[in-house]
């Protein structure tokens, strides 16, 4: 006799059914308003208007033709590249203190974490006051200390500005990337590296020749997460300078914001947001190549 199936033995419509909730908030929140930005983009849409004529690339012409754009697009470029080398030596180091057992690691731990938890809006009112041109603990420090005889100002200084944006990124990012590299120095063979102790190699010798060889996968992914989250941001930058002094910290999310919202072109605006789609395909794959190249000569070795 046979038995009866019940949906549960159902594997490829239970498979269906668990994930189109999935399925349905990736259609909705994300590719409902991308296919609308790149229409906008390529449209004279203003907002407070529900005219909507078609301008085809004279929106990107526009925008390529702009000091200003020119200006964010490098801005972007600086602050993503900056902020990954900071959170790679960042979270590396990290790593490698949290592999050790000493007294009070889970607090330590959880203390790290907390630059993730917090709300970046929060954070960066914060980092507000301490950049601070008057009243900015970090010049309070270095000037008690003996350190600077002058006056930094951090957020009024397009230089300065930028190097506390990637500050900023860096602290924000920089937990997520310590878990995902303490998880990948986990996965090392403990043989390997005891191999290496055994061959007379010493911290530095394992750490550059086998550990990080081994961990590039790892980072790369962690480098690839933490690229998307910066290019994109919108809060730290807004929060921080607001694109100041005179434009001159802006980055594509907060100049897109600027002309699509504050500034009501909303065909420009979706323009400059579109134009951070090609950047983000080529660092993706290139980071996964990297880290498929990694895994294979790992594999290979």
């Amino acid at each position: 006799m046979m038995e009866r199936r019940t949906f549960a033995d159902r594997e490829d419509v239970l498979g269906a059914v668990m994930l189109a909730p999935a399925l349905a908030y990736v259609i909705v929140l994300v590719g409902v308003p991308f296919v609308l930005a790149i229409v906008l983009s390529f449209s004279n849409a203003t907002a407070g208007s529900l005219s909507f004529g078609w301008a085809g690339l004279g929106n990107y012409a526009a925008i390529l033709g702009d000091p200003i754009f020119l200006r964010a697009l490098r801005n972007s470029a600086v602050v993503t590249v900056g902020t990954q080398l900071l959170v790679v030596i960042l979270a590396t180091a990290a790593a490698q203190v949290f592999r050790a057992t000493f007294r009070g690691k889970r607090f330590a731990r959880f203390v790290l974490l907390l630059p993730w938890a917090v709300p970046v809006s929060l954070a960066a009112i914060a980092w507000t006051w301490i950049f601070d041109s008057t009243f900015s603990v970090i010049n309070w420090t270095l000037k008690a200390s003996g350190l600077l005889h002058g006056w930094l100002y951090w957020l009024g200084d397009p230089g300065l500005a930028l190097t506390a944006i990637i500050i900023v990124q860096a602290w924000r990012i920089f937990p997520f990337a310590t878990v995902i590299v303490l998880a990948g120095l986990a996965s090392i063979p403990q043989e390997i590296v005891e191999a290496a102790v055994v061959d007379g190699a010493g911290f530095w010798r394992r750490l550059f020749q086998v550990e990080l060889p081994l961990l590039l996968p790892v980072v790369a992914v962690a480098v690839l997460f933490g690229v998307v989250y910066t290019a994109t941001d919108l809060g730290v930058v807004y929060i921080l300078t607001g694109g100041g002094p005179a434009n001159t910290t802006h980055v594509l999310p907060t100049l897109a914001f600027q002309r699509g919202i504050l500034g009501a072109d909303l065909g420009q605006g979706a323009a400059i947001a579109v134009f951070l789609l090609p950047f983000l395909i080529v660092v993706a794959v290139a980071m996964l190549r990297l880290a498929r190249r990694a895994e294979v000569g790992g594999a290979a070795r």
